[in-house]
């Protein structure tokens, strides 16, 4: 009876998916120069300029062929910026962002449309995808080793990364790297288990669950995605990409710890703007199906707190997020 219900929800979610596509108005579309081998990101945002140059040079750099890109009725000129992007294509959409599933209907929309038999990384803007030996194998290789080892998917554990300094500040001036203007990050400890009936991974910790969530460590944000997969007509992603139908796809990564290939997502949340954006959010309501319960957390991120402590790591690459057992190699060489 589970597997029945779980069919019918991938079918219910991929209609979704379906209808969502109507509501995508394009602004630049280039989608005619994709090529069946190409791998493609998929991003829907709202006011991330900040972020757009970095992320978009990062994913150049790692060997992303062309970005599929949803703007979120944004007004910080993130349209017009990604508009004259060779490798993007743009839609505009103007509806409710939570009542699509955070955005979800509109990234499988596009996922269904133009991901079918890609290698796909469904991303934030504020997310950047690194792996073992990503500076010197590109996804190109990557995807062709989980090709040959059977693997259809990587799994990433987020990691937050923040400044030296409080909430609003970063440590290098906005045209550094992410790591240089947020270096810091937690590596632990970790919590983790299994949701049924999906057999999704249920990851939490990091340094949101020490600063602000200390008291209610079961409101605490999920910190494991499945941010790379090969896509298929098939599949749906669930809640962001956290979890996945069908349910065996949700088990191709245990988190920290877990030796199989895999990844970590540095997350630039905490940039200057996000003290702003938190004001913003507070209003808008947008980011939490139970907006009420999360106030609390976004006034004291409003507020600006220092989130550096003694639990504090300053990153150095890779082979450290190796060490602390938050990425593995699996048989991929070291």
């Amino acid at each position: 009876m589970q597997a029945y219900r779980l069919r019918w929800k991938r079918r219910e979610l991929i209609w979704r998916a379906l209808r969502a596509r109507h509501l995508l108005q394009p602004v630049a579309d280039r989608t005619a120069a994709i090529r069946p081998a190409d791998i493609l990101a998929v991003t829907t945002l709202r006011n991330e300029i900040a972020h757009l140059p970095g992320f978009l040079d990062h994913y150049r750099r790692l060997g992303v062929a062309h970005f599929l890109i949803v703007d979120n009725a944004g007004t910080d000129g993130s349209d017009r910026f990604l508009a004259v992007q060779p490798d993007v294509s743009l839609w505009r959409c103007d509806a409710s962002y939570r009542e699509a599933r955070f955005g979800l209907d509109w990234a499988c929309a596009l996922l269904w449309r133009f991901g079918r038999g890609h290698w796909c990384a469904t991303v934030d803007a504020d997310e950047l995808l690194v792996y073992p030996h990503h500076d010197t194998r590109p996804l190109p290789d990557l995807t062709a080793h989980l090709d040959r080892i059977g693997q259809p998917g990587l799994g990433a554990v987020m990691l937050d990364l923040y400044p030296s300094g409080p909430l609003g500040t970063a440590d290098a001036p906005p045209e550094a790297p992410l790591t240089r203007r947020l270096p810091w990050f937690d590596a632990g400890p970790w919590r983790s288990s299994r949701a049924m009936p999906r057999q999704n991974l249920w990851l939490q910790g990091g340094v949101r669950d020490r600063v602000f969530f200390a008291d209610a460590p079961r409101r605490a944000p999920t910190m494991n995605k499945l941010p790379l997969m090969r896509w298929t007509g098939r599949a749906v992603y669930v809640n962001s990409t956290h979890s996945i139908l069908p349910p065996r796809l949700n088990l191709i990564y245990d988190g920290p710890g877990d030796e199989r290939l895999s990844g970590a997502l540095l997350h630039g949340k905490f940039l200057p703007d996000i003290v702003a954006k938190s004001h913003e959010e507070l209003g808008r309501r947008q980011h939490f199906a139970d907006p009420d319960a999360y106030a609390a957390y976004h006034r004291a991120v409003a507020a600006g707190p220092r989130l550096h402590g003694p639990e504090s790591v300053r990153f150095t690459g890779w082979r450290q997020l190796v060490d602390f057992g938050l990425m593995g190699t699996g048989d991929w060489p070291r």
